[in-house]
């Protein structure tokens, strides 16, 4: 489990709280924690639960691609999870043990997940806004381009560094872009049923038609032009 980390106090007491030491021991799960340059107590919570914390000593601006690349970098595990900071799990018994029976699968190189926002802070607008969303994301990896969400994404070992990992030099749209490229290496598979929830943050700051306007922009210049639009991805905290 790889969660790259930027001033996320606020969002890390769900890890704190899940990834126990009974809980990492039952399915073997090696926590790590790559951090960008934490100003708040972010590095404090981690020492609570996490078995590997890098830090970004020099506090140099890194990309969240930069981040996980350096987590996979120090890891161990033959299945790797990123999980962004700001995510929670809404089954983890269930997740880990799906996640590993589908991993199994010799042709399946990674999974996607349906993503929505906390249930304590969604609005009808938030619910009829990622159920398009999900259903969308899913259709790409059916016609064979490739999707996964960045707030959670689960791939093999092998097939991550065999792709080269993330690609560090785009601020925006790393995640369509790495599931893109590792779709033509096997099959992405989506899992139905098992939530990953989000904080609603940059869409409360900016709205669902500017923040969806960016993203679209960011992907259609990363298929056709390489790189994103957005030269830095600002985050909201």
């Amino acid at each position: 489990m790889i969660i790259p980390t930027l001033n996320e106090e606020a969002t890390l007491c769900w890890a704190e709280k899940i990834f126990t030491d009974e809980f990492k021991r039952k399915y073997d799960i090696e926590v790590i924690i790559s951090d960008g340059g934490s100003t708040d107590l972010t590095i404090e919570i981690a020492k609570k639960f996490a078995d590997k914390i890098i830090l970004n000593e020099n506090f140099e601006k890194q990309t969240i691609a930069k981040g996980r690349n350096i987590g996979a970098l120090n890891s161990n595990g033959e299945i790797l999870v990123f999980l962004n900071a700001d995510a929670r799990i809404n089954d983890v018994d269930t997740f880990f043990k799906l996640v590993d029976n589908l991993m199994k699968m010799p042709m399946v190189v990674a999974l996607a997940f349906d993503v929505f926002v906390y249930p304590e802070e969604e609005l009808f607008k938030d619910k009829v806004f990622h159920i398009f969303l999900n259903k969308f994301f899913a259709m790409l990896n059916v016609i064979g381009l490739g999707m996964g969400r960045g707030e959670c994404h689960v791939v093999k070992r092998e097939i991550f560094f065999k792709a080269g990992g993330y690609n560090e030099n785009l601020p925006a749209g790393e995640d369509f872009e790495f599931y893109m490229r590792i779709r033509r290496l096997g099959k992405i598979i989506n899992v139905h049923g098992l939530k990953i929830y989000e904080s609603p943050r940059r869409y409360r700051k900016y709205g669902y038609i500017k923040t969806l306007t960016l993203w679209f922009l960011n992907s259609v210049s990363i298929i056709f032009r390489k790189k994103s639009i957005s030269k830095v991805w600002n985050a909201v905290r």
